[in-house]
């Protein structure tokens, strides 16, 4: 079998499900499983890391508000909670750890094509490219169409 476990990178926005639905469909042609992930970001990491207050509380609502989304998610999809995950940290970090502890032999992500400034600051497909535990395919997302 070409690919056997297809772990897809989502971050809970409309425009993710164009990257869901082509890992949902490519999952279903392989007879591949698929595990659906989402990478809550530390808002200190967000705001640059000097942030002078605690921000814990706020860190604790974001990730309620992940999972919620997640679980609405996963309905629409009928996949079984097993197979949908919430890490926390750096999403490349993330996707790769978890690609790796389960078994992911192909991960697939959504990619904007920017180019300019924004290709030169890099993005999250660029980042999982390299150095991912398997092969990685990047499904572009375009804003002007409407899906």
């Amino acid at each position: 079998m070409l690919y056997s476990h297809v772990l897809v990178a989502v971050d809970l926005i409309d425009e993710c499900r164009a990257v869901a639905d082509h890992a949902q469909q490519l999952a279903g042609a392989l007879g591949a499983k698929l595990t659906v992930l989402h990478v809550v970001e530390p808002l200190a990491m967000a705001y640059g890391g000097d942030v002078p207050m605690d921000l814990s509380m706020l860190q604790q609502q974001q990730f309620e508000q992940a999972r919620e989304r997640m679980q609405l998610f996963a309905g629409d999809y009928g996949l079984p909670e097993e197979q949908m995950q919430i890490a926390f940290g750096h999403p490349r970090q993330e996707i790769h750890r978890v690609a790796t502890e389960f078994g992911c032999d192909l991960i697939v992500v959504g990619s904007h094509g920017r180019h300019g400034l924004a290709l030169l600051l890099g993005s999250t497909a660029n980042d999982v490219l390299h150095g991912a535990p398997c092969d990685v395919i990047a499904v572009r997302l375009n804003k002007t169409e409407n899906t």
